[in-house]
């Protein structure tokens, strides 16, 4: 990482370490929600069957809890590779929007600085990045690289922790460590609240992805609860245009 924030070409040194320490610190809270959630899925892969020295190297390369969560609960032994791979992607199809949200912030960006930082975009950096954007009138690529650091290294190194402990301690869940990422998301949400009516969409959303979820097996009630939620924002941005 250190060498690819030598190429974003800052003019003082000073300015890009300070905005790479707001960044770290803003991601404080997020790490601690992290770390039981990662000795969670640790614990679940190695029950599964899975290596503990495949651990780092899938949350490493991958770096998508929800997606790798879903990878885990499908794996059987010889694994469904198709299946694993088409509920990834529909788990994962969330960023495209998360992606589009970033866009208009990210013009004065190049690709060839904006694509790989987009490899270390979680829900929480991107929500912590989005909302940092809108405050402060302007993207910041140093403090998201700041914001996804702490997270990624967390994610990587704890659920390895959770693969390697996981048979000796038992059932995680039982500790309801769980919990965590549910509440990671909603003190984000609170985060990103606005008003009640800017937050229609995420209802729509809500509504339509528990139901899916209730009468579709499978990932689906994820792209139908984002593609719900887009539908209705446009809708109603269009009623108030």
């Amino acid at each position: 990482m250190n060498g690819y924030l030598r190429t974003l070409k800052f003019p003082d040194h000073l300015e890009v370490d300070q905005e790479l320490l707001r960044g770290m610190k803003a991601s404080l809270p997020v790490v601690l929600g992290f770390i039981p959630i990662a000795l969670v899925f640790g614990a679940q892969a190695t029950d599964k069957g899975l290596a503990v020295a495949a651990i780092p190297l899938m949350t490493g390369l991958n770096f998508a809890g929800g997606s790798e969560f879903t990878a885990v609960n499908l794996w059987t032994t010889p694994p469904h590779i198709a299946l694993i791979v088409l509920m990834s992607i529909l788990v994962n199809s969330r960023h495209v929007l998360m992606g589009a949200a970033l866009a208009s912030y990210t013009t004065h960006l190049s690709r060839r600085k904006m694509l790989p930082a987009l490899f270390f975009m979680c829900d929480e950096s991107w929500a912590m990045s989005l909302a940092d954007a809108r405050k402060n009138q302007g993207f910041s690529l140093t403090y998201y690289l700041g914001v996804s650091a702490f997270p990624y290294l967390t994610w990587v190194s704890f659920s390895t922790v959770g693969a390697v402990l996981g048979p000796k301690i038992g059932n995680l869940e039982q500790f309801g460590f769980d919990m965590a990422f549910t509440a990671i998301f909603l003190v984000l949400l609170r985060g990103m609240w606005k008003n009640f009516n800017a937050s229609k969409p995420w209802l729509v959303s809500l509504v339509v992805a528990c139901i899916t979820y209730l009468w579709i097996p499978g990932a689906w009630y994820v792209l139908a609860g984002a593609l719900s939620g887009l539908a209705s924002a446009w809708l109603w941005g269009e009623k108030h245009a």
